[in-house]
C-alpha cells in the first residue's frame, strides 16, 4: 500500500473476501486504521445501520467489496443472493453515509467489467463501452444504480468495474492446477444446447468466440490496491472507472502464458462440452471462462496511473513464485 494514501481511517465492507483481506492487511501493515463491516468478526454487521454510521463518521474512505461470489451455479436461489448481496448492502451503506455528521469524502464501490457486452471486435472503455445483456449484466447494472442513487452529496463516488483479479487464491489457481496436469490448453467455445429456463433467466451462454479467441481482461491484485490508493488521492475522478490491466489477451495466450510460467510444454484443450460437464460437477458456470471480456483502463491511464503489472507474463510469474514461496 502507498504510504501517501494512508491519511485517515478507511472502512472496508466485505473485508472477508479475497480482495478485502489483501487490502485490509496492506493498509494495516502501512499503519493505517481500518474498520470493517460484514459478517463474523467485523466491527459492524449488516443490518446494524447505526453501528455502520459510527464507523463511517469521520472516516477518510469507504471501500465496498461486499457480494456473494459468482463462482457458483446460477440457479434461482443463487441468482437471488448474488443480486441481494450487492444491491441491498450498497443501499444500506448509502443510508449509513447519508446519516453521518462527517461522511467519508470518498466512497469506492465494487462493480464488474462483466457489465460490458461480449466483445471480439474492439475493446470496451468507460467512454465507448457498450453494456451487455443477460443475468450477470443485469446484476451489475442494478449494483451501480443502487450505488449512484444514494443521496450523499458530500461524498465522491467511484464504481470500479473490475476485471478478473489475479493473485494467490484467485480464479487463477484452478487454471494453474489444470496446467500442472497437462490440461492447460485453451478453453474452446462450441455450440451447446439451451433450455427455456436458462434463456428466460439470462444465464445461457451463447456460442460466439471460436478456438480460444475470447478475450481475457485481468488485473493483478497489487494493482487493485494501487489503483484504489490512486483513486482516493485523485479527487477529480468520479463515476465509473475500469480496473483492468492494459494488456488483455486471448484465451489461447492466457493458457500459453500459464504453461510457460510453470514450465509445462503442452496442454490439452478443453472444448465446451468438457467445460460444461466440469462446470456442473464443481458447481460453477462456463460463462466465467467463455465470455469475451475485452476491457481497457482508459481513465486510469489517462490520469497517469502506472501499473505495476501492465503485462500478463510478469503477473503470472509473480503469482507462481509467491505460491512456491520464492517471491
Amino acid at each position: 500500500m502507498s504510504a501517501e494514501a494512508a491519511s485517515g481511517p478507511v472502512v472496508v465492507a466485505g473485508a472477508s473476501g479475497f480482495m478485502g483481506r489483501f487490502l485490509v492487511e496492506g493498509w494495516r501493515a502501512a499503519g493505517r486504521e481500518v474498520r470493517t463491516i460484514g459478517r463474523g468478526a467485523a466491527d459492524a454487521g449488516w443490518g446494524d445501520t447505526d453501528g455502520m454510521r459510527r464507523l463511517l463518521d469521520g472516516s477518510a474512505l469507504l471501500v465496498n467489496l461486499a457480494g456473494k461470489s459468482v463462482n457458483c451455479r446460477y440457479g434461482a436461489e443463487n441468482r437471488a443472493e448474488i443480486l441481494r448481496s450487492r444491491v441491498e448492502t450498497t443501499a444500506e451503506l448509502g443510508r449509513a453515509v447519508a446519516s453521518c455528521a462527517a461522511p467519508p469524502p470518498t466512497w469506492i464501490n465494487s462493480s464488474t467489467a462483466t457489465i460490458y457486452r461480449h466483445a471480439e471486435d474492439h475493446p470496451q472503455t468507460e467512454s465507448t463501452g457498450e453494456l451487455g445483456t443477460g443475468f450477470s449484466v443485469s446484476v451489475a447494472k442494478a449494483w451501480e444504480e443502487a450505488f449512484f442513487a444514494a443521496e450523499v452529496p458530500e461524498t465522491r463516488r467511484v464504481a470500479i468495474r473490475t476485471a478478473i483479479v489475479l493473485g494467490d487464491g484467485s480464479a487463477l489457481v484452478p487454471l494453474l492446477r489444470l496446467a500442472r496436469f497437462a490440461l492447460g490448453g485453451p478453453q474452446w467455445d462450441t455450440p451447446w444446447f439451451s433450455t427455456r429456463a436458462r434463456r428466460e433467466a439470462g444465464t445461457q451462454h451463447e456460442f460466439r468466440a471460436r478456438w480460444g479467441r475470447q478475450m481475457f481482461s485481468w488485473i493483478h491484485l497489487d494493482d487493485v490496491a494501487g489503483a484504489i490508493d490512486f483513486l482516493e488521492r485523485r479527487a477529480d475522478l468520479d463515476g465509473v472507472v475500469n480496473l483492468s490491466a492494459p494488456d488483455p489477451v486471448t484465451g489461447v495466450e492466457l493458457m500459453r502464458t500459464i504453461r510457460k510460467a510453470l514450465g509445462m510444454p503442452f496442454g490439452v484443450p478443453a472444448p465446451r462440452p468438457v467445460l460444461e460437464v466440469g462446470a456442473w460437477l464443481i458447481r460453477t458456470e462456463t460463462e466465467l471462462l467463455l465470455k469475451s471480456r475485452w476491457v481497457l483502463p482508459e481513465r486510469l491511464l489517462g490520469a497517469g496511473y502506472a501499473f505495476r503489472y501492465p503485462e500478463l507474463g510478469p503477473a503470472i510469474r509473480d503469482i507462481v513464485a509467491e505460491r512456491r514461496g520464492v517471491r
